[in-house]
Parts: structure tokens; sequence; C-alpha cells
């Protein structure tokens, strides 16, 4: 399926879940790698807002790109975020999302915009 690249530059995405390892196989306790490099996965939650909407979402990256200094509740950047729609059929019953993958996740700052008072 296609890869979709996320323009960021507009929006403001905070920490909601610290990274973990990715687990590909939740019975065995295998982390999954990337098909490429073979590098271990990690997930992230975030909270994505946009022109007044926010949505929760958890976002893969290569352990490599997990920035010391993260905080729960701060404002992070994520370089190189695509979102992929995905569809599989699981105990007869089809699925489908979208999954979000980015190259690292970053401390960021706030938007200048969020800490102004009238």
């Amino acid at each position: 399926m296609r890869t979709i690249r996320v323009e960021t530059s507009a929006a403001t995405i905070l920490l909601t879940e610290a990274p973990e390892p990715k687990v590909r196989d939740r019975q065995t306790g295998e982390i999954a790698k990337d098909a490429v490099s073979g590098e271990a996965l990690m997930t992230v939650g975030v909270v994505y807002i946009e022109d007044g909407e926010s949505s929760l979402i958890k976002v893969t990256v290569p352990e490599s790109g997990v920035a010391d200094g993260l905080i729960l509740g701060s404002p992070v950047s994520l370089p190189g975020l695509v979102a992929r729609p995905w569809e599989s059929v699981f105990n007869g019953q089809q699925r489908h999302g979208i999954a979000y993958r980015a190259a690292a996740v970053t401390p960021a700052a706030f938007p200048a915009a969020m800490g102004a008072t009238a």
C-alpha cells in the first residue's frame, strides 16, 4: 500500500506514552525489527493537535531515533512522519486502520501562539 507523508508544521504533538519496544508476537514476546536495517522498533503514544481537533495515535520509530530528554505531556517532533493504510483478516474478521511511522521522536517547543496571552 501507498505511504503518505504527514505534514506536521502546523500541528502540536504532545507525548502521551513513553517509548516502549514494539512487540511483533505477543505470545513469544518477540520484538519487531525494521525489515531493511534489522534495528529494533519502538512505539510512542502522542496526541496530534491541528485546527482545533486532536487524535491519539501510536507512532513506530527505530530505537536509535528515540531521543533522550522526552517528558510525558511535553511537545515532540516526529521528523519523517508517514501514514500507511493497512487491512488484514484476523480470526475471520476483517480489520483495517492507519499505521504511523517516523524517523525519530525528539523534544520540541510549544508553538509561540500557545503560550501567548490576550
